[in-house]
């Protein structure tokens, strides 16, 4: 069940990055494979951001930090996945549109927070 519910985040990544292809000037994915490759490409250079400098800093916290995060992971991404092709405007705008998105959609579950034990947490 995890694998799956990791394949199907994926795959909606992978439809948003297109979508952000579609909708941002200077932000462009070649096909779904290569947003496929860029949205795990994405998530491994969060994770290693996250793993390096903490929560705080992690391109999946809210704020100013984890925007500018983001846009920088968005825009090394480029020269790791061929077909995909991002200006500076175009990181920025796209974490801009990606964050408004992710407030509809959260590709991160209540379950992934907490390491899991967002069931047991009690209320104060």
């Amino acid at each position: 069940m995890t694998i799956m519910r990791h394949i199907v985040r994926f795959i909606v990544a992978a439809v948003v990055l297109m979508f952000v292809g579609f909708l941002v000037p200077g932000f462009s994915v070649s096909s779904f494979w290569t947003a496929l490759l860029a949205a795990v490409v994405i998530a491994l250079l969060g994770w290693v951001i996250e793993a390096m400098f903490g929560d705080r800093i992690s391109p999946y916290n809210r704020g100013i930090v984890g925007f500018i995060v983001s846009a920088v992971v968005i825009y090394l991404t480029q020269y790791i996945v061929s077909g995909f092709h991002v200006t500076i405007l175009g990181a920025l705008l796209a974490s801009l549109v990606i964050g408004i998105i992710d407030l509809f959609i959260p590709i991160k579950t209540h379950m992934d927070l907490h390491n899991g034990d967002a069931g047991n947490k009690q209320e104060t």
